[in-house]
Parts: structure tokens; sequence; C-alpha cells
């Protein structure tokens, strides 16, 4: 099992959102750097970061900041947030990033996405933000008539290396995540794409419950619950790692 701690950055900072909302963000004392540094020393091997800022702006902003994480850390970095060109993918494969992750880009030119999937193997993620069975959009805050499972569909044979299901009205609340329409994308998927679950990690025991199933999670995205102190990256997290 994989445990992605996360870290969006929002005016160079460390920021939480509550449902996606730019207007209810929680802003960190750690810089971005710090704290990528803390849980690498923790001894995590993933991690995943999103530029809000590029997410709204509709490409990346904090780029030199990402490629100062990925020269000052050896884990895996997995990184969205504003991707919307095949030269803004090369950029971040190119400075070391794992994983590229394309929302907005992924769902409206599937074309490109299998492109992009075949010239850059197993480096494209998509993220899955799904707001009541539909997909939203530019950082969530435009939502589309789009079902996740009839895009699924469409994207299940092209080479995407990873899907990341987040529902948004769980994200930053810690009620738990939403293990159910996360298995439902699974089974959809016929296990072609291995799927990381997000959003609503409030303790220990969602992140038991992820380690429980391999049949259906490859890994969990924890943010909140780390900044506020209800899990120790020091502590019973890392023991979890597979």
């Amino acid at each position: 099992m994989k445990i992605f701690p996360a870290i969006d950055i929002k005016g160079g900072k460390c920021v939480r959102l509550l449902k996606g909302d730019f207007d209810k963000s929680t802003e960190y004392k750690k810089s971005p750097i710090d704290q990528a540094k803390e849980f690498s020393e923790s001894g995590f091997k993933d991690l995943h970061i999103i530029d809000l800022d590029g997410a709204l702006k509709g490409e990346p902003v904090n780029g030199e900041l990402i490629e100062e994480i990925c020269k000052l850390i050896k884990i895996r970095v997995q990184i969205g947030g504003g991707i919307r060109s095949i030269d803004h993918i090369k950029k971040l494969i190119d400075i070391g990033v794992d994983r590229v992750v394309l929302g907005t880009m992924a769902v409206e030119d599937t074309k490109l996405l299998e492109n992009v999937c075949s010239k850059f193997k197993n480096k494209i993620a998509v993220a899955l933000d799904v707001r009541n069975g539909f997909i939203a959009l530019r950082g969530w805050k435009e939502q589309t008539k789009i079902l996740a499972s009839d895009f699924l569909m469409k994207i299940k044979n092209i080479g995407v290396s990873r899907i990341i299901y987040t529902d948004i009205e769980r994200d930053g609340t810690l009620t738990r995540p939403n293990f159910e329409e996360t298995i439902k994308i699974v089974k959809l998927l016929e296990n072609k794409i291995p799927v990381v679950v997000s959003g609503g990690v409030g303790s220990i025991n969602d992140i038991v419950a992820v380690k429980q199933n391999p049949e259906y999670f490859e890994g969990v995205i924890v943010g909140k619950a780390i900044y506020d102190g209800r899990l120790s990256v020091s502590g019973n997290i890392v023991n979890l790692l597979s």
C-alpha cells in the first residue's frame, strides 16, 4: 500500500481547503519545502503535491518550488494542478516528477490523454474529482454534467497508470473517505488501472481500511488529518506502509 501525504501549495504556502472551496482555506506554518523534507525524513516513499495556483490559472505556477522539492528529497513525487499541455508534462518529468496528475486536460481531450499516456509511459495519472457522481474541473470550480463512470469507460484501456478518486464533498472534512463509491470505480475499471482514494481521511482506521483491501486500493492520500495533528507522521502511519 502507498500512503501519499499531501502538500497543497497556494501563494507559496501549504494550505488545506474544505470541500475544494478556495474561500475556506487553512494556512499552515511550515513551508512546502520544509514539509516535504519532514515527510521524506519520516519514511514516506511517496508524496502528493497540488499546485492550487496552477489549477486556478490553467498552467503550472509553482514549478520552481516543485523542482526544488524534487531535488531535495528522494521519494516519489506526483504533481497535479494546471497541467494542460504536453510541454507542461515534459517539464515536470524532466525535473524528476514520478507521476503527472491530469484532471481538466484529461477530461476535455481524451485523445490527447491517450497520446501522452503513450508518449510518457507509466507517468500519467488521472484525477477523478467527483461531486455527487459528476466530474468537476478547473480547481473544482467548474461542475460538469459528465458522469465519472461514463468518463472512465472511455479511458480504461488507454494506458493511464493511476486513478486518484476524490469525493469533493468529503475533502477536508475528516469524516472518512467514500470507500463505497471508490470500490464501484475499481470494479468498473476491472482492475485495469490502480486506484488511490482521496478525501476525508480522519483517523488511522481509515488508512487501515485501505491496507486491508489491497484488491481495491493502491493507496490513500492524507492531508488535513496530518496537518491538524490527528495523525503523526513519525508514528503509526509510516508503520502501515507495505
